[in-house]
């Protein structure tokens, strides 16, 4: 459904380290200094706001990020932790609601957003 998913920064440098660490691979940059992370067909990318405003985060938007595993959820959040994220939520762990069972684990990068590191297990 969706190409790709956009966020904005206001220090484009510290979040290419939050985003480097957080998905283990640096960041393409095009020639306007945007970030690019590719993944599975999907992009997720960061940059100043085209307005020359501040970058804001959405009241109540999440990002979701898909993993094959807990495990692979935790060490997104243990590298988002380290490279200077802020844990949110409950803890990282399943939980159970209309969607099913699923893993979740939430985090706020440098600039605010809200991220999620989900892995959906075999039904």
């Amino acid at each position: 459904m969706f190409s790709h998913i956009m966020v904005g920064s206001n220090d484009v440098d510290r979040s290419k380290k939050f985003y480097d660490s957080v998905f283990g691979k640096e960041a393409a940059v095009d020639d306007k200094g945007r970030l690019a992370y590719r993944s599975k067909g999907a992009v997720f990318m960061v940059s100043k706001p085209i307005d020359g405003g501040q970058a804001r985060c959405a009241n109540g938007g999440t990002i979701g990020f898909n993993f094959d595993s807990p495990e692979e959820v935790d060490a997104w959040h243990n590298a988002g932790v380290q490279a200077g994220g802020t844990s949110v939520e409950d803890p990282p762990g399943y939980r159970e609601g209309g969607f099913g069972k699923l893993y979740l684990a939430y985090l706020r990068d440098p600039d605010g957003n809200k991220l999620c590191g989900l892995h959906r297990p075999a039904q």
